[in-house]
């Protein structure tokens, strides 16, 4: 446990003082996040954002990178197979999203790297990730809610590789979706990542219930890691935010938290885990299905993703944002519930 608390520590103060090296940093340049206007069907309640620092993620992955490695100068915490594939997908998927984001920069305008080949990128990355887990790890192939057994969902390994593929390609989508009001995505995150330390070290300390785990200890410290980064990164994110995490931190972010449950065996944990995102991501698709059936002439939201039509409505950012994070609370908390409710019957079975 002092490992992992180590690792969220170290990430949190890295975070704090790297976020604010970044603001300086981007702010003497000159290049700030631009926002899509009126003309463009983007948020124009939000044109007075324009020019803000962005790009932050760049400390979110720096910090929970050195909270991680610094974490196993303790004895006794071995670095595993999972976490390294874990942070090559992260990495990956870092780099795309900075490149994107260094393109709108540079432009000054809101879109980088056209939308069709900035999945097809992400989602080969995605489904590599998901291929180095099955071909260097021991990891359990098999679909799952919150043990490798629990669902007896055995499918082959090309199928699993698809399967766990999509899953990594979507989070990162779903969080870079939600990454649209200060501080929302990142707050959101957070809860995610402390849910996902509590099952590794949960996974941990009864190594018997669950076997099919590998080095879990190793999954908590990330997992903290990247907890505590977003931590740091919200004091200076939180509204009105002075510098915004950008896609290279959403898609780091999504990754990151979509191989954890892989690697956990909570696959379908996940969507109540991300429960937000999912909810964001939802209201994307649900907008652009009411209008392409109705010919382009109705929408079902005044704008989407979802927390755009709370703002059109007269909900102040403020209030949308603490609002879905208590929706992201409710969903943790109750995806917590239902792994601890299953190690209560493993246990007494026992």
């Amino acid at each position: 446990m002092i490992a992992i608390m180590i690792a969220g520590a170290v990430a949190a103060l890295v975070s704090v003082f790297g976020t604010r090296m970044l603001m300086l940093m981007f702010s003497t340049a000159g290049r700030g996040q631009p926002i899509l206007g009126k003309e463009d069907h983007g948020p124009d309640h939000h044109m007075g954002k324009q020019g803000t620092p962005t790009m932050g993620g760049l400390a979110i992955v720096v910090a929970a990178f050195v909270g991680w490695v610094v974490a196993h100068l303790r004895p006794g915490l071995p670095f595993s197979n999972q976490a390294l594939v874990i942070w090559l997908g992260i990495g990956a998927m870092a780099a795309m999203g900075l490149l994107d984001d260094v393109l709108k920069v540079t432009r000054r305008h809101n879109r980088g790297i056209f939308w069709k080949r900035k999945n097809l990128i992400t989602l080969l990355i995605a489904v590599g990730a998901a291929w180095l887990l099955t071909s260097v790890t021991s990891i359990s192939q098999t679909i799952s809610l919150v043990r490798a057994d629990d669902l007896g969902i055995n499918v082959p390994a090309w199928l699993w590789v698809l399967w766990a593929g999509m899953i990594v390609w979507a989070t990162t989508n779903a969080v870079n979706v939600t990454d649209g009001l200060d501080g929302l995505a990142g707050g959101s995150a957070l809860m995610g990542f402390g849910a996902f330390m509590i099952i590794a070290y949960w996974t941990f300390r009864n190594p018997d219930l669950y076997p099919a785990v590998v080095n879990p200890l190793d999954l908590g410290a990330l997992a903290a890691a990247f907890g505590g980064a977003c931590l740091g990164f919200l004091w200076w994110n939180a509204a009105p935010a002075r510098i915004f995490m950008g896609d290279v931190g959403a898609l780091a972010i999504g990754s990151a938290l979509a191989l954890l449950a892989l690697s956990l065996n909570t696959h379908l944990l996940l969507i109540l885990i991300c429960g937000i995102n999912v909810i964001e991501a939802g209201s994307v698709a649900l907008q652009m299905g009411v209008f392409k059936a109705s010919g382009r002439t109705r929408r079902l939201f005044k704008m989407s993703p979802i927390h755009h039509h709370f703002e059109l409505i007269g909900w102040p950012e403020t209030t949308v944002i603490i609002r879905f994070w208590l929706v992201s609370a409710v969903c943790v908390a109750s995806a917590l519930a239902i792994f601890i409710g299953d190690f209560t019957r493993l246990a007494a079975g026992q």
